[in-house]
């Protein structure tokens, strides 16, 4: 094993082993990273965890620790010493929720034929046969309670032998169901709908299942796309987060509160979208975060309730970060998680009166102190439609203007997710100008945080003024004279991945080299191979085969990187992973396949283990070091 990550090592070319100063990939898989578990009962102690890589185990070490929630001394404890409040524990302390995984179908072959034990066919007559990195088996995730203080009791099951899913897969977790105040009845999300019907829907639900009758109540069932997170307020008002439009996964998402049969949308109004929130602790306010001109910020929102007065959304962090998760209020401060592109998640808290941060962990300090960091610039640069577009621009540490830079145009996924201040552990910009590159980030059509019209912009226009965006990002910064005009590269994953395929056939000789990871090559076959078909429905406009319907035509024909494929010309990169079910491999092998026979130079690195994103260890550092040996070569 240590003769494996001698090799990784040496595989670095001599201009990325720049020993502690700058940030390398093997660094990179030393970061540590923190996950908060909650608070004590009584909110003065938070509990939190930090996985540490371990490469040579190809896994993660993991310490628990506690600290004030005010800050102060962290103590490293034991995992049973962790005492953070369960949500999953009734009220009255009378039961305990759970899940566990339910057989409910026979699709195996085991199954349907019981003396074919060693059979490892599916058999499916409906859709719904996979979700992101698993094929359906007839198992599904269901909610259970049972009485606290026994172990060992048997749960019940709220729904046996019914096809529903909760949490909802595939990343669903017990934020999915929760107890009433009462302690009476259980809420949880999910989406009863089978075959065809699920894969072509995003119509979750808000139910309540009553413990004395158990009847089930289907609470949201006049709206029609999600309906998530349902949580309480301390005055017993509920409160979630709810898209309008089904099938649009990427749509407004507002919260929503309901309170004596009456329906409220607190944010409505306001022109963003909610990504995570939190009651205040009398119930009278909404803390919640939301993208907003490249960065993830703090906002609140007061709720009426009976009074006839409009909701008023307030911003109250500002700042060059990303608030990742409201973690709790106490007294007057809330305690948040925060990253920047320089800098993974730490706790923070927030004062709540004069809306400033203190750092309450600083888990990577001596690493950071170690390395030269780079420098994020903001720039403004004007599209080809007259738009001021936000451009992330992150410069090599000890940047030398006198110099020039190879540079990179990255391609962000989604294609709705927000270009923010995140902290990725591989697509790390520090990591990339750490090499030496300059690495410019538009923040293009279909990004939130620049009001919802620009963020519904792309759908169903993939090849269209999204790419003059990104065109006008890396043709603006590229009148820099520390860019070297002759070293420009384009990279991306997902939506990304589709965007340097699309840009190989139309970049008028721009770029010098390609990567593309788990990109849209064929927009047809991408149709009839992914498993989210409310997806490519809504941001495609419908099935290939709909020859009557002219802006689907335009995504299947003229929108679609296989069909400008005899234009390239340029060295590429391609990343598959082999269980990727949203981007499935038959994208990144067309795409190989082409520009081997066209003569271009290419290499395909492929992860049979890995779906749409590299988790473990080794495979992360092999991506890594394969990634910049490209650049190397090619830039």
């Amino acid at each position: 094993m240590k003769k494996i990550i001698l090799i990784l090592s040496v595989m670095l070319s001599s201009n990325l082993m720049v020993g502690q100063q700058t940030m390398t990939p093997e660094l990179l898989w030393q970061v540590k990273r923190l996950s908060v578990m909650g608070l004590d009962q009584n909110g003065s102690t938070i509990f939190f965890k930090v996985k540490t890589p371990n490469i040579e185990e190809n896994d993660f070490d993991t310490k628990y620790f506690k600290m004030p929630v005010s800050g102060g001394t962290i103590v490293e404890i034991n995992e049973d010493a962790v005492n953070a409040k369960d949500k999953n524990i009734s009220p009255d302390g009378t039961y305990k929720l759970f899940d566990e995984e339910v057989q409910i179908e026979a699709i195996e072959g085991k199954d349907v034929y019981k003396n074919l034990e060693e059979s490892n066919a599916y058999i499916f007559s409906d859709l719904d046969i996979r979700h992101w990195d698993k094929w359906q088996d007839g198992s599904y995730n269901h909610v259970f309670y049972k009485p606290t203080g026994n172990e060992n009791a048997t749960g019940t099951d709220i729904m046996p032998k019914q096809p529903y899913h909760t949490p909802q897969r595939p990343f669903g977790g017990d934020e999915d169901y929760i107890w009433s105040p009462d302690s009476k009845d259980i809420y949880y999300v999910s989406k009863k709908l089978k075959g065809k019907e699920y894969a072509t829907s995003t119509n979750t639900d808000i139910y309540k299942y009553n413990l004395a009758s158990k009847t089930t109540e289907n609470i949201t069932k006049d709206n029609k796309g999600y309906d998530t997170n349902p949580a309480f307020s301390s005055k017993g008002t509920l409160a979630w987060l709810q898209m309008k439009t089904d099938g649009y996964e990427s749509d407004k998402n507002d919260i929503v509160v309901l309170e004596n049969e009456i329906k409220q949308n607190l944010t409505g109004q306001w022109d963003g979208t909610v990504r995570s929130f939190l009651w205040n602790n009398d119930g009278t306010e909404v803390y919640f975060t939301a993208a907003v001109d490249g960065t993830i910020q703090l906002f609140k929102v007061n709720y009426p309730g009976k009074k006839r007065i409009a909701p008023v959304v307030k911003q109250l962090s500002k700042g060059q970060f990303d608030v990742t998760s409201i973690i709790a209020q106490k007294d007057n401060t809330l305690l948040v998680t925060r990253t920047d592109m320089n800098h993974a998640a730490e706790i923070f808290s927030f004062d709540l009166k004069d809306n400033t941060f203190k750092q309450l962990t600083n888990i990577n300090l001596d690493l950071y102190n170690s390395i030269d960091l780079p420098k994020v610039e903001k720039r403004m640069v004007t599209t080809t439609d007259g738009k001021e577009m936000l451009v992330w621009v992150i410069l090599p540490p000890n940047f030398d203007a006198s110099k020039k830079y190879p540079t990179l145009l990255y391609a962000q996924a989604g294609p709705q997710a927000p270009l923010s201040q995140f902290y990725s552990y591989r697509w790390n910009f520090q990591l990339m100008a750490s090499q030496g590159y300059i690495v410019v980030v538009p923040n293009r059509r279909g990004m939130p945080g620049h009001g919802v019209e620009w963020n519904e912009a792309i759908s169903k226009d993939w090849g269209g003024q999204v790419m003059d965006d990104y065109l006008s990002a890396i043709d603006e910064i590229a009148k820099e004279p520390y860019v070297d005009n002759d070293r420009l590269g384009a990279v991306g994953a997902s939506y990304g991945g589709y965007s340097v395929f699309y840009l190989a056939g139309i970049h008028n000789n721009r770029f010098k080299s390609f990567i593309a990871h788990d990109g849209v090559f064929d927009t047809r076959s991408m149709y009839g191979t992914t498993e989210e078909l409310f997806f490519v429905n809504h941001d495609f406009g419908g099935p290939y085969w709909d020859k009557n319907n002219a802006t689907t035509q335009k995504v299947y024909n003229e929108f679609n990187p296989i069909t400008k494929v005899s234009n390239w010309d340029t060295p590429i990169l391609i990343i598959q992973g082999g269980k990727d079910y949203r981007v499935p491999i038959e994208q990144g092998l067309s795409a190989y396949q082409a520009a081997q026979l066209l003569g271009i130079k290419s290499k395909l690195l492929y992860f049979p283990e890995e779906n749409h994103w590299i988790l473990t260890p080794q495979n992360a550092l092999v991506w890594q070091n394969e990634f910049f040996k490209w650049l190397e070569e090619t830039l």
